[in-house]
């Protein structure tokens, strides 16, 4: 399957203002990008520690805009979930670059909500039966929609027991870490196939991953079911690591527009859809 991704974004700064764009595929995905670009092309390409692919951008003073957009390849099927085989590591059987993925982070305070933690879940079977009792709990208990801000943490989500898509993720992340599972935020696009509408405007969507028998593993909270045609853009301990755009300077976004569809072949050509191809 080909999704079309991409987003725009306009700004108006009082002056030059240097930005960092993180809103390409990570680099993991290189290999299933069919094409790829910029309105404009910006000023440098890096991959920062954790694989993400950043851009610098310098942003005029006044109105500015800015523009990427690709076709991506995804699979048709919706993505693989653990079984019983991938379990739960012992702590000390963990490869060492995985501890990093156990430490507390900013918006993540698995060691203040560690108690919590085995709380709620302590009694739960280890490795993918209490990941999914994670994910089942935030999904019954968090409303979505309530609004929350950049800073807001998981403690803070889980005393006024709503928020956004963030907000779930960073809560899965904070149980699961506090219950001595490795875990990370994700940031990317997340096509509407397989699920029903009236769907809203598109956005950037938020999930978490886990470490699981030997590999990562996508958990989604907010959805709580296997998806089709989720594309990672960024990765890191929480949603300060992977912001879409960082400014450094006086600059105010105005607009913000993020598009994945489905690409379906047309006589010659493709064309954009948002058709549900059964339901999840």
């Amino acid at each position: 399957m080909r999704l079309s991704v991409g987003c725009s974004f306009g700004y108006r700064g009082a002056g030059e203002t240097a930005a960092v764009v993180l809103v390409e595929p990570h680099s993991e995905l290189a290999s299933t990008i069919e094409q790829a670009g910029w309105d404009e092309e910006p000023l440098e390409r890096y991959q920062d520690l954790y694989g993400n692919v950043c851009r610098r951008l310098l942003l005029p003073a006044g109105a500015s805009s800015f523009r990427y957009s690709a076709v991506v390849r995804v699979s048709a099927e919706p993505e693989a979930m653990p079984g019983l085989q991938d379990v739960q590591r012992r702590i000390e059987d963990l490869p060492a670059p995985l501890l990093h993925w156990l430490l507390p982070s900013r918006l993540c305070e698995s060691d203040a909500l560690s108690d919590r933690a085995w709380e709620l879940f302590g009694r739960t079977p280890m490795g993918v039966e209490r990941v999914q009792a994670i994910c089942d709990w935030i999904h019954g208990a968090i409303a979505y929609g309530t609004a929350s801000v950049p800073t807001t943490t998981a403690a803070e989500t889980l005393d006024c027991a709503g928020g956004m898509c963030r907000d779930f993720a960073h809560l899965g992340i904070t149980f699961s870490r506090a219950l001595g599972i490795p875990a990370r935020y994700v940031s990317g696009y997340i096509a509407d196939i397989g699920v029903p509408g009236p769907f809203p405007p598109m956005d950037f969507h938020a999930w978490f991953e886990v470490w699981l028998g030997e590999r990562w593993w996508t958990f989604d909270a907010r959805y709580n079911v296997p998806r089709i045609g989720r594309v990672a853009v960024g990765r890191g301990r929480d949603a300060v690591d992977v912001a879409m755009v960082t400014t450094y300077g006086e600059a105010s976004l105005e607009q913000m527009t993020v598009w994945a569809d489905e690409l379906v072949e047309e006589g010659a050509g493709f064309a954009r859809s948002r058709s549900v191809h059964g339901g999840l």
